[in-house]
């Protein structure tokens, strides 16, 4: 049974958010179980009107600009679908571009007990063509796959691989790893992963857990000494 979030954080957390309709349950939980475990200064979220079957929000986190939004399963493909756009000044929705100001695009993933976030810097989204630049290419929705999902398709194990790097599972009776929240929250796109990858030869791999998703707690990040070592460009 899913938990009454908003009734929880109300009754024991004084300074939580004010009750405002189009929050949704996730980003509650994400506040409780992340950023307030992780100290980071959340601004209070504006839901968006367009989007909001998608628990669209916009919000600043330590004063980086955060797009907000939950994934859907689909009945026929395996992973989540997801949308990020925006209306254009003429009307039509377009990608957001990688001159927008958004730093991160934070998708919530929910399966049963199983729950996280992905963090993408705006970057890497353009990377991969998902974030136009200027004006040219983009794309309106993505799927993401999060750890739990087995993909039948070399191209869904290709995203899969590359999106769990932005992966951070968020366990609701455990804490959470507030080190690697540090790191993906604070534009770490572009950070050097060679101690992440060679990690996975002395810890369990994923088929080698009875919950692969909680094989990602083990994965370091690139978080030193208080300082990320990783930058956006």
């Amino acid at each position: 049974m899913e938990r009454d979030v908003s009734a929880e954080l109300g009754a024991r957390d004084p300074g939580s958010w004010p009750s405002v309709a189009g929050i949704p349950g996730d980003l509650l939980v994400a506040k409780e179980l992340v950023y307030d475990a992780s100290g980071f200064t959340c601004s209070q979220p504006v839901p968006e009107a367009e989007s909001a079957e998608y628990g669209a929000c916009e919000f600043t986190l330590d004063g980086f600009s955060v797009r907000f939004r939950v994934a859907k399963t689909t009945p026929t493909k395996v992973g989540q679908f997801v949308t990020v756009w925006k209306r254009s000044a003429s009307g039509p929705i377009q990608p957001f571009d990688a001159e927008d100001p958004v730093d991160l695009f934070v998708i919530s993933t929910r399966e049963g007990q199983r729950f996280g976030q992905f963090v993408f810097p705006r970057d890497v989204l353009c990377e991969r063509g998902i974030v136009s630049r200027n004006g040219s290419g983009g794309k309106r929705a993505f799927r993401v796959y999060p750890p739990w999902v087995t993909t039948t398709s070399r191209q869904a194990r290709n995203t899969q691989t590359w999106q769990l790097n932005h992966f951070l599972h968020v366990p609701e009776r455990e804490p959470v790893d507030t080190a690697r929240a540090c790191t993906l929250n604070h534009l770490s796109g572009h950070c050097d992963t060679t101690s992440v990858v060679s990690s996975w030869t002395t810890k369990p791999a994923l088929h080698e857990v009875s919950e692969p998703w909680r094989a990602l707690q083990f994965v370091p990040g690139c978080w030193r000494g208080g300082r990320s070592r990783c930058r956006s460009r």
